[in-house]
């Protein structure tokens, strides 16, 4: 059975500790909705942006944890789809 993570780094791409200790996830939808439940304690906590694997392989990332980023990248691809 595959298993999904998350990956929290600095800006830089640095790994660092998550202030909140993620579970292990059996399905995509549970680690996003995880990350979607807990992104702003991660932020404060030190982590800039998220990367998400399945098993060894990555899924997507770095994806931003500050608002005003995430706010902007939504922006964006909802001009691009316009």
């Amino acid at each position: 059975m595959a298993m999904w993570t998350w990956r929290f780094e600095k800006s830089d791409g640095t790994e660092v500790e998550p202030a909140v200790q993620p579970e292990e996830f059996t399905t995509q939808g549970d680690a996003e909705s995880w990350i979607g439940e807990h992104w702003k304690d991660l932020q404060a906590g030190g982590a800039d942006q998220v990367r998400l694997f399945e098993d060894t392989t990555e899924i997507y990332g770095p994806m931003s944890l500050h608002a005003e980023d995430t706010a902007d990248a939504a922006d964006a691809a909802e001009a691009a789809e316009a």
